[in-house]
């Protein structure tokens, strides 16, 4: 329980989940007209996880889950709050974290989505941060998951070649050590340029009929060259101002995790920021843009490698549809 002024909010486990099934570039070649030098060269990746037929989000998420439990050494009891980020839930209700819920044996807590896609992380984050300082809840658990291989068309080779399935979780606690944990996290949307990364079809705006299924409207469609104009920019200045407002200069980062979507952006940041690029862990290679699973897949094992200790202090961003994007400073504990 939260106590005054000397209480931090760290997290207290983390774990994450990935398919076993690996789609390479060279397999992704025969599908679609591409090459992994292409591929490579635009992006950075070489292979990405996909699910198994049956394999859904809530499955996923749950695996994600039961290891960032299994990490803090807390059992479903112990958890008084769930929150997933997703942009593909099972189906538009319940709410994958209602299923996550029922597959984790969690007792009658409360458990929502939030929709802010790449940057849903760090928003669930926040919002977990928040209730936590209501003293209202222990231990909340933070889930990114996603199966982005069900809104690929595979007949797009601008999209389909970016994406890959996976989770990551957090469970966030209060502990009375101050100066520690999530010290901060800003969160911004632009709703004006949402059209730039969509999926047109399947909502209350446009219902499926046979007409949006040939026209392929169920799928993600994105302008990449202006998504990576406005990602670039407004990453690294939600990221600055995050560092100013705490008195931090970048040089005091000692890991950046960023939304893994493309190796280019990433070397953009670490120029833009003055930063070396090894202080940036990077996974995208191996698993491609997870969306909102990308930072705490790339967080976890990033702390499992060692790349992350005690008193670093470590600055997450992320940018997504929405347009949303946001930034966390973490002093890891």
């Amino acid at each position: 329980m939260i106590n005054g002024k000397d209480s931090s909010i760290v997290i207290g486990g983390i774990g994450s989940y990935a398919p076993q099934k690996i789609l390479s570039n060279q397999e992704l070649a025969k599908i679609v007209d591409t090459s992994d030098e292409w591929i490579r060269s635009r992006t950075g990746i070489r292979e990405r996880r996909i699910a198994q037929n049956g394999e859904t989000c809530s499955d996923i998420g749950t695996r994600a889950a039961q290891a960032a439990m299994e990490h803090a050494g807390m059992k479903p009891e112990d958890i008084d709050l769930l929150i997933v980020a997703t942009m593909t839930p099972d189906m538009p209700f319940p709410s994958t974290a209602c299923i996550i819920q029922t597959k984790l044996g969690l007792r009658n807590i409360p458990c929502f989505d939030v929709g802010a896609a790449c940057s849903g992380f760090l928003y669930t984050l926040e919002i977990g941060c928040q209730m936590l300082k209501s003293g209202d809840y222990r231990n909340v658990l933070i889930v990114g998951a996603e199966k982005l291989s069900s809104i690929m068309d595979w007949r797009d080779r601008t999209t389909c070649v970016l994406f890959g399935d996976g989770a990551g979780a957090v469970v966030l606690t209060a502990v009375d050590r101050p100066g520690v944990g999530i010290l901060g996290t800003s969160l911004a949307a632009n709703g004006a340029e949402g059209k730039i990364l969509n999926m047109p079809g399947g909502g209350s705006n446009e219902p499926a009929t046979t007409e949006s299924v040939l026209e392929r409207r169920h799928y993600l469609k994105m302008m990449g060259k202006e998504v990576f104009k406005i990602a670039v920019r407004v990453m690294e200045q939600s990221a600055l101002d995050l560092l100013v407002r705490h008195n931090i200069t970048p040089e005091d980062v000692d890991c950046v995790i960023p939304h893994q979507a493309n190796m280019r952006i990433l070397e953009l940041m670490s120029t833009r920021m003055g930063l070396p690029l090894e202080k940036f862990p990077i996974n995208l290679d191996r698993y491609g843009n997870t969306s909102a699973a990308s930072i705490p897949l790339a967080l976890n094992e990033a702390h499992q490698d060692g790349k992350i200790k005690s008193g670093d202090y470590v600055l997450l961003i992320a940018f997504g549809a929405g347009l949303t994007w946001a930034s966390s400073l973490i002093k890891w504990h």
